[in-house]
């Protein structure tokens, strides 16, 4: 079992932060996020987006705020466990919580910190019947923990942005076979990766499809054949694979958080403003998965919502412990 101060339910830039304002208060953080990179939205859906509105940086892409928030909490060694969700929450007593993510592992600690964004980011799946017999191990996924289990194999990767696109071009060197199925002609990536992928079909390295949709998946007990149908000419095809990795985005849910006995108003967690905590002792909400009056979902509002709650949750921790508040400009940043 993994023990912390405080668990953080979400990796995106407000819950990166939130690892350095604990840090500077000497409580450990480990991070689950059901994403298999830290970074939340920002990485995955927009992470060449240049963002203007935090402090200090006329201008900054999304990955290199991530990249930098990183590094600033790297001095608190935090621990992460990615590509898992938190299924349960299970709280003992007070300053005791066990959590367990959909894979079995177990989490103890001291307080919850829900920095989730939006919520639980799921796959948006396509409409393809009985789809769902191959998932859990038998040749569907809808995410990419580990290239090298595709080594060797044969794989069809569908979708058009830019999380397709990047993995047809970082998977078109380890498989024996690949195909990229797009429904249409132009691709929503950014135009380096998709001439890069056009030159990787030029030369034979990979198979591409346009205009064409998937119409159905067969096997037996695991992923063995796909149909597909272009959907100009209605000519259909069957290729044979290993694996099928439908790659159409992610779509926010508050999945279940919702059964932890917290106060939901349309989706959001509410939270008492003087310290960002719900309702039940020890489990605080910061970032854009919470609601209060006068709410605003921005990234700046998250990180003096990390800050506050930091001090908190120090509190809860520790009872009775005063704590007299150092500007970091006087006792620097020191490491665990």
């Amino acid at each position: 079992m993994i023990t912390t101060d405080l668990v953080i339910v979400g990796a995106g830039p407000v819950a990166l932060f939130a690892i350095f304002e604990a840090g500077l208060l000497k409580m450990r953080c480990h991070l689950v996020d059901y994403l298999p990179q830290v970074g939340g939205q920002l990485s995955e859906i927009y992470p060449k987006k240049p963002i203007y509105d935090i402090p200090g940086f006329p201008s900054v892409l999304a990955q290199d705020l991530i990249d930098n928030l990183m590094k600033q909490a790297e001095p608190f060694k935090p621990t992460f466990t990615l590509g898992e969700r938190i299924e349960f929450l299970e709280k003992k007593d007070e300053r005791d919580f066990i959590l367990t993510t959909n894979l079995g592992t177990k989490i103890n600690a001291k307080a919850v910190v829900i920095a989730g964004g939006l919520g639980c980011f799921e796959p948006r799946k396509p409409e393809i019947k009985d789809l769902e017999k191959y998932e859990n191990g038998k040749g569907v996924n809808y995410m990419i923990l580990d290239p090298e289990k595709y080594r060797g194999k044969k794989m069809v990767i569908a979708g058009g942005g830019d999380s397709a696109l990047d993995w047809t071009i970082f998977l078109s060197e380890l498989c024996s076979e690949l195909t990229l199925v797009h429904r249409s002609e132009s691709f929503r990536g950014a135009p380096d990766s998709v001439n890069k992928v056009m030159r990787l079909s030029e030369s034979g390295k990979i198979n591409l499809l346009l205009n064409t949709n998937i119409q159905s998946v067969f096997g037996n007990n695991h992923v063995e054949l796909v149909n597909v149908v272009n959907a100009k000419t209605q000519e259909s095809a069957t290729i044979y694979t290993d694996y099928l990795i439908p790659l159409f985005g992610l779509s926010p849910k508050l999945g279940p958080i919702e059964n932890w006995g917290l106060n939901i108003d349309k989706n959001a967690i509410e939270v008492n403003t003087e310290d960002y905590s719900t309702n039940v002792s020890g489990i605080y909400a910061i970032g854009d998965i919470n609601t209060y009056k006068n709410k605003l979902k921005l990234i700046l509002c998250g990180f003096h919502e990390a800050a506050l709650m930091s001090h908190s949750a120090y509190k809860y921790i520790n009872p009775g412990v005063k704590y007299t508040m150092k500007y970091t400009t006087v006792q620097g940043v020191n490491e665990f």
